[in-house]
């Protein structure tokens, strides 16, 4: 029941969006907005005589410091206590609405540019390496990548013995070089 109305209340809202038919996610503020955030709320098989799941660890938020994250949830779980007992998905959702400026009233943007940076950069010469592999391959003609599929059974490993020498040859040929 409270799906199908989450359902037409939200339709076309490009911040609601449901992630399967227990757990929605709704963005709160708009795109540019630097205070807005993501509610996620999932479901648990007794909701709503039990509390939903309510999640802040979406991409999305990783500009907020984990202190309001956190005041953020305890405001929210406060409203579910209140609620507790009847469909509450909407009513969480217009609660963070209507208070988006009061939770993020202490909202110091957290810039993780630099750790994301320093990971690039620890990783990158790691990646060098495989990088020039594949070049290698890259520059295989197709007649070449052809002699090698040939060479090669189904899962691209040479047959067992194809670098052996072909003995029945050598000593057929070896006798008549005798003669």
């Amino acid at each position: 029941m409270e799906l199908e109305a989450l359902r037409s209340i939200y339709e076309g809202d490009e911040s609601f969006r449901e992630l399967s038919p227990v757990s929605f996610q709704y963005r709160i503020g708009e795109n540019g907005d630097p205070k807005a955030f993501l509610i996620e709320i999932s479901w648990t098989e007794t909701y709503p005589q039990t509390p939903p799941i309510i999640s802040m660890n979406a991409f999305f938020n990783n500009t907020i410091s984990s202190d309001v994250k956190q005041s953020i949830l305890a405001k929210l779980q406060e409203a579910v206590e209140v609620h507790l007992g009847t469909a509450m998905t909407y009513t969480l959702f217009e609660y963070a609405k209507d208070n988006k400026e009061q939770f993020m009233e202490n909202h110091h943007p957290v810039h993780s540019a630099t750790s994301i940076s320093n990971i690039i950069s620890a990783e990158t010469p790691n990646t060098a390496p495989s990088s020039k592999k594949k070049d290698k391959k890259e520059q295989l003609s197709k007649a070449q990548k052809r002699k090698l599929a040939d060479k090669t059974d189904h899962k691209g490993e040479l047959p067992r013995g194809w670098n052996w020498v072909d003995v029945v040859k050598l000593s057929k040929t070896g006798s008549k070089d005798d003669e």
